[in-house]
Parts: structure tokens; sequence; C-alpha cells
């Protein structure tokens, strides 16, 4: 087993509001079945053992770029979306937070018995993840959240997070069944950010000896895994700033969306009616269903598809939400039956935008007037946070979407 992950998050409380959680539902599960579509169901564990992936994910659908929050809600929407499709799409999600990890094992054992699959196994599975980045790598987080992810073939992926004990942030941890090859030594190839300081890691090669002492002290093996991580630690800042951002990238789909216009691309025409608003918005979607991992280091960038709940870096656009997904669901279902154009045009989108970065060149200085005009037009797509809806100017008028 590889751990391919860990990410460290501030800590953000509060509770995600019903508009935007229904909308989160409604997307997550488009994503979901458009990956399984194009790749097949290992694709979506693949992805969701990537903390880069997984953040641009809570990104694009609108969560705070950069929170701890984005882990419990991304997988309290893909649950509450995927599983009643369990049968139909291979893929199902057990535990969650708080009392609801708890019922993993529980759940992993009947969905064993649904699938032939040894549930048993999962259960010892599910446990072991949990008992190793709570227990056997001591490193200041305690587990609250645990989802165990698994496919009617049985590979599976876990994606849990774990407080820091002052309460001041939290850490993901993400874990892929394919390599596996021991639970026992050599945790991680590479961490990336602060230095924590010393931590207790009976996984790590150079405990051998100690862990070797141990058996021979114990019965039964202390449970450790074989890890590949990359550690993604976001800043504490709430704001988006330029430097969180890949200014070529984002610009690239940028321009794509408004400086150029569907019918300039003969891929496009089946997105005919599409306003540049909501370009912006598939473009974004589309490279988090078909773009390579290397594309997801700068997880702020998807924030600007729609938004986030707490207005940074700008209000949730709800009609360009619901566009994004009634395209989306649209092209999906028509693939099922063998209509692919449409969601050949949406990939279009991603693949036309990245060709263009290559001689794209940034304008560092506009990045403020995005977010500003962002938000200064947020009123004409019913823009929205947990704070409430935002109201046009004195005077204004309702202008077409499009």
């Amino acid at each position: 087993m590889k751990r391919s992950g860990t990410a460290d998050l501030p800590l953000h409380y509060g509770a995600v509001p019903p508009w935007l959680a229904e909308r989160m539902a409604r997307l997550g599960l488009a994503i979901t079945e458009a990956i399984i579509t194009e790749f097949g169901k290992a694709e979506v564990l693949r992805r969701l053992s990537d903390p880069f992936w997984f953040q641009s994910l809570g990104a694009v659908m609108g969560m705070d770029w950069h929170s701890s929050g984005i882990t419990t809600s991304v997988m309290g929407a893909l649950k509450k979306s995927v599983n009643p499709l369990s049968k139909e799409l291979g893929i199902y999600i057990c535990g969650g937070k708080g009392k609801h990890s708890r019922q993993t094992p529980a759940e992993l054992l009947a969905i064993g018995e649904k699938t032939g699959l040894d549930g048993h196994y999962l259960a010892r599975c599910s446990r072991l993840s949990a008992k190793v980045d709570n227990t056997a790598i001591q490193d200041g987080f305690q587990l609250y959240l645990h989802s165990f992810i698994v496919s009617d073939e049985g590979q599976w992926a876990v994606v849990q997070q774990g407080m820091e004990t002052n309460g001041s942030s939290a850490r993901r941890y993400h874990w892929h069944s394919p390599a596996i090859t021991s639970f026992t030594d050599e945790p991680h190839t590479a961490i990336c950010g602060g230095n924590a300081g010393i931590i207790l890691n009976m996984t790590d090669h150079q405990a051998a000896p100690a862990r070797q002492t141990m058996l021979q002290m114990a019965d039964e093996p202390p449970e450790n895994l074989i890890i590949e991580t990359r550690r993604l630690l976001l800043p504490g800042h709430h704001e988006v700033k330029a430097k969180d951002v890949d200014l070529k990238r984002l610009g690239s789909v940028l321009w794509l969306a408004h400086e150029k216009r569907p019918t300039d691309f003969e891929e496009l025409l089946l997105l005919e009616g599409v306003g540049p608003r909501t370009l912006q918005s598939l473009a974004l979607v589309s490279e988090v269903i078909y773009g390579t991992p290397s594309r997801f280091k700068d997880p702020a960038r998807f924030s600007f598809a729609h938004g986030g709940k707490d207005g940074h870096p700008f209000p949730v656009p709800q009609t360009v939400y619901d566009d994004t997904i009634n395209i989306l669901q649209t092209a999906v279902q028509k693939a099922k039956i063998g209509q692919s154009d449409k969601q050949h045009a949406i990939r279009s989108l991603s693949e036309i935008a990245r060709q263009h970065e290559q001689d794209f060149v940034p304008d560092h200085t506009r990045f403020d007037e995005l977010i500003e005009k962002e938000r200064k037009d947020s009123w004409k797509y019913q823009g929205r946070t947990v704070f409430g809806k935002e109201e046009p100017p004195k005077g204004a008028t309702q202008l077409p979407l499009f």
C-alpha cells in the first residue's frame, strides 16, 4: 500500500449552507460519472488519493480553496450523491466524520455481501490505515474523519483527516491500494512543507531496528504502512492571492472564455449558447476531469470556477454553477448512449487552454482587477455566500447572462 500524500490545512469552522451543499453533490456526481465514463472507476480512486487533485476538486465545487472544511464537505457530498448509484457506478463510499467514521467496518462488511468482495479484509485495511496515521505515526494530529472508498473490483482509497492537538490546523492523509507490498517500512518518499520538529514515526525505514525489538517483545507485529507521500502545505490567509495561482494557466482559461468565442473553434460548436462566464467555469471543470496530475499544484486556481462560500475569491455564482452542472450532466447522459460529441467538446476546453499556455504571457498587475470584476458582477449571476445574497447596485437592471 502506498500512502499517496498528505496535506496541511488551516482549520475552518461552520457548516456548508444547503444551497451550496445540494450543488456540490450534483456537480461531484457529474464529475465522478464523467471520469468513470472516460477513464474507468479505478481512475476515480487514483485521483481521490492525490491531495492536489482533491483540493482542486473542492475548490471547483465552491469550497474555500485552502481550508480543512474541503475534506468533510467534499466527501460528504460524494457519499450523498454517489452511494445511491453505487451498483451502477461500481463505487462505494464509507465512513465520514466522527461517529460515521466508526461505522466504516460495518459498511464494508455489507458491501462485501452485495459484491462478493472480502469485507473482512477491507475492514482490516480501513482499521490499519487509521492506526498508522493515528498511532504508528505520532505527528501531533488526531484523526476525526475517515472515509474509505472502494470499487466493486476491490481497489480502494482512503481520505482521512486529523486535527492538531492545539486545534490550529488539520492534516489530511490519502491512501491508494494498487501498489500494496507491505505494511511495515518506509512511509515517506518526499515531504514538502514546514518542519514540525521531532515526531515518532515507526514506519520510517530507520525505525526497522526498533520494530524488530518490538517484535521480540510482543506476540503481534506493529501495524505500519509503506507510503509514497507528498505534502500540500496551504497558507493561513483566507483570500486568494496572485502568488497562490499559476497565472499562466489561469490566464489561458480566461483568454479562452472571454477573449475568444466558442464559435471560433469547430470542437466547441456543440456548446453554442454558453456564455463567457459559464465557459470559464466549464474550462476549469474540464481540467479537473481530464487534467494530468502535474496540473493540480495550485488548487486556488480552481476557485475561479465557482468562487467560495465565504466570498473568496468571490461569491458563488449560483446561475453559472447550475449551468455548469446541467451541461456536464447532459454530456454524461448522452455519452452513456453513445452520443459523446458534447463530452468531447467539454474535453476540448482544457486542451485548447493548455495549448495556448505555451505562448501566453500573464499580466500580473491585473490579478486584483480580475477578482474585483468578479465581485462587482456577482449579483448578475445570483452571487451568494454564507453571509447572504449579493445585491445589485442601486438603479442597476438585471442583464441577460449570455
